[in-house]
């Protein structure tokens, strides 16, 4: 071997060793804010440190749990209105049994650590592949200690690791997609939402065929397998309007106008009842058909495509069905941040400014819930204003996602074909304005 020879494979490990070594180094930062940041939310949820308001925490130990010991038995809970989630929720529920070196809470708490790596793990990754960004990292690890420790004490963490799995997968696999929504639908309905932006023809068949095949698959395995699977229809359909979402901004104001109703507990959540109360919620349902409506319209209209679709459709679905929704629990917010993380992951993606709203709106709701909900529940100014806050930036964020999505795939195209055929169309006109002015040629010239 000549010396040049060796001279060239030594450049060639010291090359690779300082590539590696760049690599390790740009992990180090994100790596070690995320641990920070998980062990503190650790310790609230293990109550080493005591975040004010109700303890979220007691959720996993007084309903999990007692859902956990029924479904031992061989059952759903058929006898407990709060019990309003599709057949494979059951999974979420027993999955501490996993960790049986572990008491109940601990093994939840343990899962959702894992379930909140992976997710970041997933954007990490995909982040630093050619044509993507680590901003979706970024936008996980903030957004999620943002909300406290209600994103550890509820198993809607676990849906959307599902969720961006199934995100991350659409571009090389619509199957897989496909079968991960139908999976995460079964689990807890919003992640068949992730197909409203398919790509139209063989993947979007391949993708809602999965997810139809995995949903019925699942669901049918835990109706096989325990009575009571499908009791959690009726429960749902009995909700009013939750103190926290859109609707119930006319109630907070009403209270302090004399207004009769009350906030009580009502179907697992703190809910208005009193006059006018089921005019607000069926206003509400009219909204969400109504911006489900507006999805189709968009499906339908839609001319162009981009490698951010999918994932902005997703993201945008999602926002209209919470912003819209009667209810809009604190968990909700994990969805959101998993799916703009997600979009932010494209560096072409223009998902950014209704991302960022929603890191915004989660800040807001840790103080919402639980800091000051005594503040919401009581109607006073500190309250309402906090849900003014938090809810008009996911109205914003809402209309500012549904605005970029119909721009970039309808309107900008629609542009551009007109502007195309306006120039083919002034090349012959151009051409015929030329061969008149071309001078005639005498026939004895030529």
């Amino acid at each position: 071997m000549t010396a040049g020879a060796i001279g060239t494979g030594a450049d060639t490990r010291t090359g690779i060793r300082a590539a590696v070594t760049a690599r390790t180094r740009g992990l180090r930062k994100p790596l070690g804010l995320w641990g920070l940041t998980r062990l503190l939310l650790l310790l609230c949820v293990f109550k080493i440190v005591v975040v004010p308001g109700p303890d979220v925490t007691t959720d996993i130990e007084e309903i999990y749990q007692g859902w956990y010991e029924v479904l031992k038995t061989g059952t759903y809970p058929l006898d407990d209105v709060t019990w309003q989630y599709p057949p494979a929720a059951a999974l979420a529920i027993v999955s501490p049994a996993l960790l049986p070196f572990l008491g109940y809470s601990a093994g939840f708490f343990t899962l959702s650590l894992l379930c909140d790596a992976l997710v970041f793990g997933l954007l990490l990754y995909t982040g630093r592949r050619p044509g993507r960004s680590s901003r979706g990292a970024w936008l996980w690890l903030a957004g999620v200690p943002l909300l406290g420790p209600t994103a550890y004490s509820r198993y809607d963490l676990m849906v959307t690791a599902v969720a961006v799995a199934a995100l991350l997968a659409a571009l090389r696999s619509p199957a897989v997609l496909g079968a991960l929504a139908g999976f995460g639908a079964a689990l807890k309905v919003w992640p068949v939402l992730l197909l409203a932006g398919s790509a139209r023809g063989r993947a979007t068949f391949r993708s809602w065929a999965a997810a139809a095949g995995a949903a019925a698959g699942v669901i049918g395995l835990c109706a096989l397998a325990a009575p009571g699977s499908l009791s959690f229809l009726g429960f749902q359909r009995d909700r009013g309007t939750e103190v926290e979402s859109l609707g119930a901004l006319v109630f907070h104001v009403a209270r302090n106008f004399g207004w009769p109703g009350e906030a009580r507990m009502n179907y697992g959540s703190i809910e208005f009842l009193g006059p006018g109360v089921a005019a607000v919620s069926t206003a509400a349902m009219l909204l969400t058909i109504a911006a489900f409506g507006w999805l189709l319209l968009w499906r339908l209209r839609a001319r162009h495509r981009t490698v951010t679709t999918t994932a902005d459709a997703a993201f945008t679905a999602v926002l209209l069905f919470v912003t819209t929704s009667r209810v809009i629990s604190p968990q909700y917010m994990i969805w959101l941040v998993g799916l703009a993380a997600v979009c932010l992951v494209y560096r072409a993606s223009r998902m950014r400014r209704p991302a960022y709203l929603v890191l915004w709106a989660t800040a807001v709701t840790q103080f919402e819930f639980p800091v000051w909900f005594s503040h919401v529940t009581h109607s006073d100014p500190l309250g309402i204003a906090l849900l003014l806050v938090r809810n008009g930036l996911l109205v914003v964020a809402t209309v500012s996602a549904c605005r970029i999505l119909w721009r970039q795939t309808v309107t900008e195209p629609r542009l551009a074909e007109a502007a195309a055929a306006a120039a083919a169309a002034r090349v012959p006109a151009q051409s015929a304005r030329t061969a008149e002015r071309r001078p005639e040629v005498p026939v004895s010239a030529r």
